[in-house]
């Protein structure tokens, strides 16, 4: 389900910007788990083969897999369990959010297990990340961390019971087959399913995954064919698959309002009055912890708890708090604005990176250009609101059914707030109805369980829209005050960035930071990047591509002006920039995953393809329509894009289409999902462009809803033509490389079609007005 674009998979991980690359043959998160990964097999329960896919520190695997085995079903893996029809059951791990990982994951262990995929059905995993490792999703980590451990799980299906057949058989296994749930014995003309094969595979030992052989790539049926989201149908008929469909018996709902300004202390509200409102049950306040203001912990509230929820709801219209006064009141966008502009008028407060002598750089240059940019604050605005259903029993356990990014993380919040034992909450993961980041960070799920405990009754917590939008964790805004040198023949000489972003603690808010190793770092003799913080009461984290969802903006665009300036072509000023194919050195590992080097030969590629694709400087164009490109590498991806353009006489911008070019390694998984993710990415950056900025005053969060922070509509939505570069380098996730690269295109043909900058979203039509 696409929901327009808001069902898609959102930016989680902390992005590193450039230099940085797909991981090279042989030395992703696969490669690695696989040297550390072994298999021990036995008997399942009522019988038949338990395989079990073992990694260190990996505890009672065994038994875990089996119980979530039907009797008449033969567990092969903790993954895989085989019903005597042949239907095969496979087990998605990770938070299925749109992202289509529900479906992808599971297709690539169908594709080495030899099964049909009309067999098979799939299933979430329940939170065990000692059974299931990386049981999360974003940062478009799903698939590169899963590429080869889940390819080896079913590998290891396959080879246990073409073995077990070859032993019934009494033949040499080289000489059987498997394909689609049977295994064949051409020369006998024996074959048996996997449901009759898998008890005697249980006697068999387990392989060492290291002597397993994947198929080549061109054997594949179901990888890289186009396949359907397991749950699209479902979607579609409105089955109650999301957080915000559940139901327990008994159950209650709840809102929980906090104060306007982030992390004030509530003093007194009038709950007896709350109390006395039709329908209901309680009122009261809970105090949480100031200081997880910025790490979205549990923070002081008053819950309304009713037998519906419009009645909860509707009681918020009545209820009056006394909040703490809190410092951050002063705060404002307007404010932080004059701010940056002051700061940027002095020294960096920390210097990032310096290359050469700037200052003789810029003293030597023929040319100098000086722009600010900036953009602002963002929220996430899901379709389906933060929520989460809990039950604190009367043992002392807790259950809670949430739609979340990180189901171990949530567990683990709820636990700590609640001083309980870990072992005594089981969270249930749901689909979730769009994430971009937001649902990283488990505040709804601790606010449910505190609720919940509180009054002893399972009960449902909903937001509504006005406060999913002001107590989100906030994509921070950034102000760029850049400075280029070009010599006589338009070289880009010399180059500095003073970036002013926020602090918070002394420390760099989260997501508000830039890499020292952001384009063009590394390709300019003479550079610097310097940063200066203000301090920021609101909390900030990841939003779809954190980090280069706004650095590609301004730094893509004033590579423009600079090309510009140069009188060269965009393309060729970006293509002499990067100069010839050179490999980066590797930079440091993340979340497991050795990441190999930066290749200029793939920006190259794309940037390339992009060109060929859209026409690129081939076109004619009538008056006030433009073409830009724009390049951005992020989340191990390379991917170029142009955007082709026209504005009215008013200054309303119109995109007519976007191209895009991907190199995201040697397999696309999914291409249904490929596409979609691509599509999708795309259609959001130009909603962010166009319309996004939320506004705070005193503190505070003004925007309420869709009429006030509006994501991009239907009537706006281009066609976007997508085309991925196929390259011998390891298989990266989607989810997030096309977003960043789709702003700065749009600014950039709006400058082709008008002459006039864009150097601040979102776009003002004023300022492109004829």
């Amino acid at each position: 389900m696409d929901g327009g674009v808001r069902e898609q998979m959102g930016g989680a991980a902390p992005s590193g910007a450039q230099p940085g690359g797909a991981m090279a043959p042989g030395q992703g998160a696969g490669a690695e788990l696989s040297r550390r990964t072994f298999l021990s097999a036995g008997l399942a329960a009522g019988g038949g083969l338990m395989l079990t896919l073992s990694l260190p520190g990996l505890a009672e695997a065994r038994a875990e897999g089996a119980a979530h085995a039907a009797d008449s079903e033969t567990t092969l893996t903790a993954y895989i369990r085989i019903a005597p029809d042949g239907t095969t059951t496979i087990m998605a791990k990770n938070p299925e959010m749109g992202q289509g990982v529900k479906t992808s994951l599971p297709m690539m262990i169908a594709e080495e297990l030899d099964v049909a995929w009309s067999q098979v059905r799939t299933e979430y995993a329940p939170l065990n990340p000692a059974l299931y490792p990386a049981q999360f999703s974003g940062g478009s980590f799903s698939t590169p961390m899963n590429w080869e451990p889940m390819r080896r799980a079913g590998a290891a299906g396959r080879a246990m019971l073409v073995q077990a057949a070859a032993r019934a058989w009494r033949v040499p296994v080289e000489e059987c087959t498997a394909a689609e749930g049977v295994v064949y014995h051409a020369r006998s003309g024996r074959k048996a399913s996997y449901g009759a094969l898998a008890s005697r595979a249980a006697r068999l030992p387990a392989p060492d995954l290291r002597t397993l052989t994947l198929k080549d790539p061109k054997d594949y049926k179901i990888i890289g064919h186009f396949t359907p989201q397991v749950d699209a149908a479902r979607v579609l008929a409105g089955e109650p698959l999301f957080g915000i469909d559940q139901s327990v018996p008994g159950m209650l709902y709840a809102v929980y309002e906090k104060a306007p300004v982030f992390g004030a202390r509530a003093l007194g509200a009038n709950l007896d009055e709350i109390k006395s409102l039709p329908g209901v049950r309680d009122a009261f306040i809970i105090h949480g912890d100031p200081s997880q203001v910025f790490t979205a912990g549990l923070l002081d509230g008053v819950a309304i708890v009713a037998d519906r929820w419009h009645q909860a709801n509707k009681a918020l219209e009545r209820l009056q708090v006394q909040w703490e006064d809190s410092p951050a009141a002063s705060q404002s966008t307007r404010g932080f604005a004059q701010q940056a502009a002051e700061l940027a008028r002095g020294a960096p407060q920390q210097i990032l990176r310096h290359d050469g002598d700037v200052d003789r750089g810029f003293y030597g240059a023929a040319k100098i250009l000086e722009a600010a940019y900036s953009y602002p604050f963002l929220a996430h605005v899901p379709l389906e609101p933060m929520n989460s259903t809990a039950y604190a029993k009367p043992d002392g356990t807790i259950e809670v059914w949430t739609p979340t990014q990180g189901p171990a993380g949530a567990r683990t919040l709820i636990a700590k707030t609640l001083k309980m034992d870990p072992d005594k909450v089981t969270v249930h993961m749901t689909r979730v109805g769009g994430a971009f980041g937001r649902r990283n960070y488990n505040d709804y799920g601790v606010e449910a369980a505190a609720i919940s405990q509180h009054i002893g009754k399972p009960v449902k917590l909903l937001w509504n829209r006005r406060q999913d939008i002001q107590h989100d964790v906030y994509r921070p805004a950034g102000y760029h005050h850049f400075r280029g040198g070009l010599d006589t023949q338009g070289k880009l000489v010399a180059f500095a960035d003073h970036f002013v972003t926020f602090g918070q603690g002394g420390k760099v808010a989260s997501s508000a930071g830039m890499e020292n190793d952001q384009f063009p770092g590394g390709f300019v003799p003479n550079l610097q990047f310097g940063m200066s913080l203000m301090q920021l009461g609101a909390p900030t984290g990841s939003l779809r591509n954190p980090g280069n969802n706004g650095l590609a903006f301004a730094f893509e665009s004033f590579i423009d002006e600079l090309a510009a300036a140069a009188g060269r072509d965009p393309l060729e000023f970006r293509l002499a920039l990067y100069g010839p194919p050179k490999v980066f050195p590797a930079p440091p590992a993340r979340f497991g995953m050795r990441l190999p080097a930066f290749d200029t030969g793939r920006v190259r590629g794309v940037l390339e393809l992009v060109a060929e694709k859209s026409g690129w400087g081939r076109t004619q164009l009538p008056p006030r329509t433009g073409m830009g490109i724009a390049f951005c590498y992020s989340h191990l991806g390379y991917v170029a894009e142009v955007v082709k353009a026209s504005v009215n006489e008013r200054g309303i911008p119109r995109i007519h289409k976007v191209w895009v070019a991907a190199d995201v390694g040697r397999q696309i998984v999914n291409p249904a999902g490929a596409y979609n993710q691509a599509q999708g990415a795309v259609l959001d950056g130009l909603g962010v462009a166009l319309h996004e900025a939320l506004t705070i005053e005193n503190g505070a969060v003004v925007n309420e809803n869709y009429n006030t922070f509006s994501p991009i509509r239907m009537r706006e939505a281009p066609d976007v033509e997508v085309h991925f570069r196929i390259t011998d380098n390891a298989v990266t996730g989607l989810g997030e490389p096309t977003l960043p690269p789709a702003l700065p295109a749009l600014t950039n043909a709006l400058f082709a079609a008008t002459g006039k900058r864009i150097r601040s979203l979102p776009i003002d039509p004023t300022l492109l007005a004829s």
